[in-house]
């Protein structure tokens, strides 16, 4: 199955799998909307002037594309680098009719000073696109390099202090996470919020993105609690929370932090009496957790994620291919690939342009709908769930166009 084959169809821009790729095609050539020229035919070579590929490759194509991971960091940053190199090679291996591209996979150490030289290593070789890195600092080292040189950067940091024009994230926003949610419970009647966040960047993050949020969708925010990241620091915010709440002043608990945290939480309201069903419990992505699936204390509560469906058929094929399940990153690498792949074969000498690549319209990849700002930044249509006790229900589907944001 190959992604990010295009068709045009109302007012924004399909990927298409291989089974469609003709009608796609056609659709494309007949269309006359506002968007970005489909080229005809295959992109051109590398410059000249460009030097021989150095290190690992991976495909034979004409377009050249960076690849800048950190593969020989340890711990978890390296399998995460394998994972995304994987997930590079799956998509070439998939694209329809074949991709026209080589990738040059380049290892920027998990370090700034890695990623500059990385990324100035792969423009002398003529990389038009740089996908990568994974860390914030390593993104603002590569694009200090790649802007001067007129070459875009999609990168997978969540950092949105690095985004800019022509540094693209590809990654999970918390910004997404909040206008999904809020605007979820708005359109259910859900207006007054309290919030419980973690005293740290993430938390400064989420809170700039909930005040935005409730503006929008016009909801109120009653009270907000950052923790400090103990166990006495939470349980004496919930417990400031839990007040609120039996005072009948919200309806709708904020509370986005991962792993055992909002277990915990939500365990402390419980304990001063405040029950599934009395407010709505409110999460992030980061909920997609069997810990917090399993908590009955969260019973009811809604999360934003993407739709299921589309990681575990990647995760599928990519298990076949690699013999081993994939970090849920690894479809970043994916999705990065076969949007190159795509925009090489149809856009011409356009396909890494300023208006392709941000083209309003989106795209759609392994996790669904999604569009580069011209900020940098991302949106991405998501799903909601809800806790039950068991695996979570989507209640709600991922949007496929942006002309909705929020409720549906």
């Amino acid at each position: 199955m190959g992604w990010f084959r295009f068709e045009r169809q109302g007012d924004r821009v399909w990927a298409m799998g291989p089974m469609l790729a003709a009608l796609g095609l056609l659709a494309a050539c007949s269309s006359t909307l506002d968007a970005p020229r489909v080229g005809a035919g295959v992109a051109p070579a590398p410059g000249g002037s460009a030097r021989p590929a150095s290190g690992e490759t991976l495909g034979n194509g004409t377009t050249r594309v960076a690849l800048l991971v950190p593969s020989s960091a340890t711990g978890n940053a390296g399998v995460t680098a394998a994972n995304l190199k994987n997930a590079a090679d799956l998509a070439l291996r998939e694209f329809h009719g074949g991709a026209n591209l080589q990738i040059l996979v380049k290892d920027d150490r998990g370090t700034p000073e890695g990623a500059r030289a990385a990324a100035t290593e792969a423009i002398a070789e003529g990389a038009e696109l740089i996908i990568g890195p994974l860390f914030a600092p390593s993104v603002a080292a590569a694009a200090s390099v790649a802007r001067p040189a007129g070459v875009p950067v999609v990168a997978f940091s969540t950092d949105t202090s690095v985004a800019a024009r022509n540094v693209y994230l590809l990654s999970f926003l918390p910004q997404s996470d909040v206008d999904r949610i809020i605007g979820y419970a708005a359109g259910r009647g859900k207006h007054s919020i309290a919030a419980l966040l973690p005293d740290n960047g993430y938390g400064t993050v989420m809170q700039a993105a909930l005040q935005k949020a409730a503006t929008v969708n016009g909801a109120r925010i009653v009270t907000i609690e950052r923790y400090g990241l103990d166990r006495v620091a939470m349980q004496q915010k919930a417990e400031a929370i839990a007040k609120v709440v039996q005072s009948g002043q919200v309806d709708a608990v904020f509370m986005p932090d991962a792993g055992d945290a909002a277990p915990f939480l939500a365990q402390i309201l419980s304990a001063k009496g405040v029950r599934p069903g009395q407010v709505q419990f409110l999460g992030s992505g980061q909920w997609d957790d069997p810990r917090i699936a399993r908590e009955p204390t969260l019973k009811g509560g809604w999360y934003p994620a993407p739709d299921r469906a589309g990681f575990a058929a990647f995760a599928n094929r990519y298990q076949g291919t690699f013999g081993a399940t994939p970090v849920r990153t690894a479809s970043l690498g994916y999705d990065a690939t076969s949007l190159a792949a795509g925009l090489a074969a149809r856009y011409g000498d356009k396909r890494f342009a300023t208006e392709t690549l941000a083209n309003p319209n989106g795209f759609i990849g392994v996790d669904g709908a999604f569009r580069f700002l011209p900020d940098g930044t991302n949106q991405r249509g998501l799903a909601v769930y809800e806790l039950g006790g068991g695996a979570p229900v989507q209640i709600d589907p991922a949007p496929q166009t942006f002309s909705r944001t929020g409720s549906s």
